[in-house]
């Protein structure tokens, strides 16, 4: 179960509540506001508050005292600019705060973005569920030969039948053993009253990477961008990415001006070296130009070359 009773009650309680307020708000943001939206096998993302809008933005760039100064094609046109020249101050007036439920190894690979405030569900405090993630049989594959970091040619069907079953196998018994080291059951008792049980903090180190934790992660808009344009890759691992795209989607709601100038200067858009640069201009003054002559390495060669569709 992606949420405990616990927690399902209290989003209800939250959704159910109105507040007044001056500040900017986001309709389409506010739709969505405390709901889940499940991730993965066990996982979810969940928007729990924010700050500012595309307004925001506009405003910090002008230094304005409100909203409504400009029409919106301007405020579009001045948002393009910013992200277009890479001015990431007006950006960063703008913060999101969420509530993700994700596998360790995924958390793992996202707190590497550092710029962010994270308060993580403690092991040592609290027991964790049991749950923890199978990937689907289409996401089993071999190592990939060219990339160190990904993954190639899907399994056959007898061999990710064997990979899921000591997945789960292995999940399965770490927790069991993991609950015989606490000796407790979920009201703190011991359950066999005449052995001790292991602190929590050791008794956790039983789990393998593929338990569910949860955390709140808050960013800034600026931040949030720069996590997405890594984790939303189609080379990012594939995990992280279902997150990602999730995240693509909060943004799209919340500052869909910003969303737009995103994809289309960032996700959609390509950074080429100055030799790479000057490669294409040669090639469009008629000039037949190959690997050898181009003073690219192999590598650079083929992704210019992929990159401008030859």
């Amino acid at each position: 179960m992606p949420l405990g009773p616990e927690q399902q009650n209290e989003i209800a309680s939250r959704r159910s509540e109105t507040q007044p307020t001056r500040r900017a708000t986001v309709a389409a943001l506010e739709e969505i506001l405390y709901e889940p939206f499940p991730v993965l096998d066990h996982g979810f993302v969940r928007v729990v508050d924010y700050m500012g809008d595309d307004a925001a933005v506009v405003q910090a760039a002008r230094v304005s005292y409100g909203r409504g100064t400009k029409r919106l094609s301007q405020d579009q046109g001045l948002i393009n600019y910013l992200m277009r020249h890479r001015h990431t101050t007006p950006f960063e007036m703008c913060e999101i705060k969420l509530h993700v439920k994700l596998p360790i190894f995924v958390a793992r690979q996202w707190i590497r973005h550092r710029t962010a405030s994270v308060n993580e569900y403690s092991a040592r405090y609290s027991i964790l569920d049991h749950e923890f993630y199978l990937p689907a049989p289409e996401h089993l594959a071999v190592q990939s030969a060219a990339n160190r970091q990904g993954r190639g040619t899907v399994l056959d069907p007898g061999s990710a039948a064997r990979v899921l079953e000591l997945l789960r196998t292995d999940a399965e018994r770490a927790y069991r053993g993991y609950v015989e080291l606490l000796n407790e059951d979920v009201s703190g008792a011991p359950v066999d009253p005449e052995r001790p049980g292991l602190a929590r903090e050791l008794a956790r180190i039983n789990l393998t990477l593929n338990f569910y934790t949860q955390w709140y992660w808050k960013t800034d808009l600026h931040n949030l961008m720069h996590f997405l344009s890594l984790r939303a890759d189609s080379h990012a691992q594939y995990e992280i990415r279902a997150y990602a795209e999730v995240l693509l989607e909060v943004m799209k709601r919340w500052v869909p001006m910003t969303y737009a100038a995103f994809r289309e200067y960032r996700m959609e858009a390509a950074t080429i070296s100055a030799t790479g640069l000057a490669v294409i201009r040669r090639m469009l003054a008629g000039e037949e130009v190959t690997q050898e002559t181009s003073r690219l390495s192999p590598r650079e060669w083929r992704e210019l070359m992929a990159l401008i569709g030859r």
